[in-house]
């Protein structure tokens, strides 16, 4: 029997397309927390986070089927375009204007950023409601300005990566990120928020 913990994920998806069941089990095992933590912070809902996730691999289900997949060593960023894409389907379906509907509680505490060094607990405080108070703000971006500071900054994706896997131009992808900046920096002006880490 084969251990498929060792396996590649491109090994993986063929050993699926080629029948073995469990292949595709140790998949879906291997990519479901970070894809699901990915399309929840896009979309700020659960329920529907739930529904575009299990949308999302039926549809790779279907493509590594329809042998749409090829092996190139890119597995997880070919899921994570898939899902990119289930969620724009999602918001040209819904008709979505520009800002994402933020009136109901999201968890989004997952998500976290913890990767600095605190000098004593006041400072780790300080940092932590800062962490908070931008994630606040950003629920109140468009969801592709959204959407690049996640892929950027908790995925730590480069701009080129960001860009292909969202089918636009690097110069989308950066154009996104400055305006998902300016945005930030005048809600933080207009509602006179200090953010500062220390």
């Amino acid at each position: 029997m084969k251990n498929l913990n060792v396996m590649t994920d491109e090994k993986l998806a063929v050993d699926y397309v080629n029948g073995d069941n469990r292949a595709f089990d140790e998949l879906l095992l291997r990519h479901q927390s970070k894809l699901f933590s990915y399309i929840l912070f896009v979309v700020h809902n659960r329920e529907i986070a739930d529904d575009l996730f299990q949308e999302t691999f039926v549809k790779v289900i279907t493509k590594l089927q329809q042998g749409k997949y090829s092996p190139s060593g890119k597995f997880g960023a070919w899921v994570m375009r898939i899902a990119h894409n289930v969620i724009m389907d999602h918001y040209r379906g819904v008709k979505v204007q520009k800002i994402v509907d933020t009136s109901s509680d999201n968890d989004l505490s997952n998500i976290g950023s913890k990767d600095f060094v605190s000098l004593d607990i006041e400072s780790e405080y300080v940092n932590t409601q800062v962490l908070e108070d931008v994630r606040k703000l950003m629920n109140f971006l468009p969801a592709t300005q959204r959407e690049v500071v996640y892929m950027r900054f908790y995925q730590q994706l480069s701009f080129k990566e960001i860009a292909e896997m969202t089918n636009v131009s690097i110069n989308t992808s950066l154009g996104r990120m400055r305006y998902a900046i300016l945005n930030l920096r005048r809600m933080v002006r207009d509602n006179q928020i200090t953010l500062q880490m220390v």
